[in-house]
């Protein structure tokens, strides 16, 4: 990450965290952290906002929030989840892995609930889908990776092999790939996934799928930051791009999407908000995961056109 974003990233957290009114002060704090500023993430925040607001919580009125967004910074979190937790919030959101798993760490006396993590388990922040552990509970992003394939078939019926670029720094990507392994398996498909130490060697390491994939996908990571790149790469090797987020659909940056809508895994989270702000107890709160009715698929037009591909008939078209 370039040394300039890094200094803003610095500086923005500083700046969030530390905008309080005084006269708000008997107000219950909604404390979020939040991984970067990427369409899925900023939808979960949304989500969540809309779900205390339609619960009853009016922002500045019977609730503050305060943000802190680390920029895809990792030597952020502990400075941002840590200057949050001295501002004693009622409930700290957390959103992505490594964030969640350093607050799990350090923070015992304050309710967690955790957003946009594909597999909690697996992460280590509960040890069952159905239950909470200790102080921390939350909502998941995991999608149906067979229901995913299936719409690849009806897409590109020939497809054989996908390609996955992932962040070895990210546990999200590394329960990602570990599912995608065992689905394309299942499936009958093979799975070509490029480790990525750094972002700036995306370019680099997404030539290393020329020739050898029908697609590219990007899912629940943090290469979504990198998403233009990969795209930009990917068509120049005549490539198709599969997302997990409609908004890189509608601009052009992947030929189809199918996901959890991000909003309502916010709300979700927001749902589990509500209840702790209402007196509950974070071990009397199941997490929440994404349900098959939950997920969405869009092509884009212009590119279903370009690749000669058929277009699904529960798709939603975009332009």
């Amino acid at each position: 990450m370039k040394k300039g974003l890094s200094i803003a990233a610095t500086v923005a957290a500083v700046l969030l965290v530390g905008c309080r009114s005084e006269k708000q002060e008997g107000t219950p704090l909604v404390a979020i952290v939040n991984y970067g500023q990427i369409p899925p993430l900023l939808a979960t925040v949304t989500g969540i906002k809309k779900e205390l607001l339609e619960s009853g919580y009016v922002e500045n009125k019977n609730v503050r929030y305060e943000i802190a967004d680390i920029a895809f910074d990792h030597t952020l979190i502990s400075q941002s989840v840590m200057n949050l937790k001295n501002h004693k919030p009622k409930v700290m959101v957390v959103i992505s892995t490594p964030i969640a798993q350093f607050a799990k760490g350090k923070i015992r006396d304050i309710p967690l609930v955790y957003g946009a993590i594909t597999d909690p388990v697996d992460a280590k922040l509960i040890n069952v889908p159905t239950e909470s552990v200790d102080n921390i509970t939350g909502s998941s992003d995991m999608q149906s990776l067979s229901a995913l394939l299936t719409l690849v078939r009806s897409i590109l019926p020939q497809a054989k092999t996908i390609g996955m670029l992932y962040a070895t720094s990210d546990c999200n990507d590394a329960a990602l790939i570990k599912k995608m392994q065992q689905e394309t398996k299942a499936a009958g498909m093979t799975l070509i996934t490029i480790p990525v130490d750094q972002m700036r060697d995306v370019p680099v390491h997404i030539q290393e799928l020329k020739g050898k994939v029908d697609l590219i996908y990007v899912g629940a990571s943090g290469l979504q930051s990198a998403l233009a790149v990969i795209s930009g790469e990917a068509g120049k090797m005549n490539i198709p791009v599969f997302n997990i987020e409609e908004q890189s659909v509608r601009d052009g940056l992947a030929l189809a999407s199918f996901g959890v809508n991000y909003e309502s895994v916010g709300r979700n989270a927001g749902k589990l908000v509500a209840k702790l702000l209402n007196g509950s107890l974070v071990k009397d709160l199941a997490p929440f995961f994404p349900k098959l009715e939950d997920h969405k698929c869009f092509v884009n037009r212009k590119l279903a056109k370009k690749f000669n591909v058929k277009i699904p008939g529960n798709a939603t078209v975009v332009e």
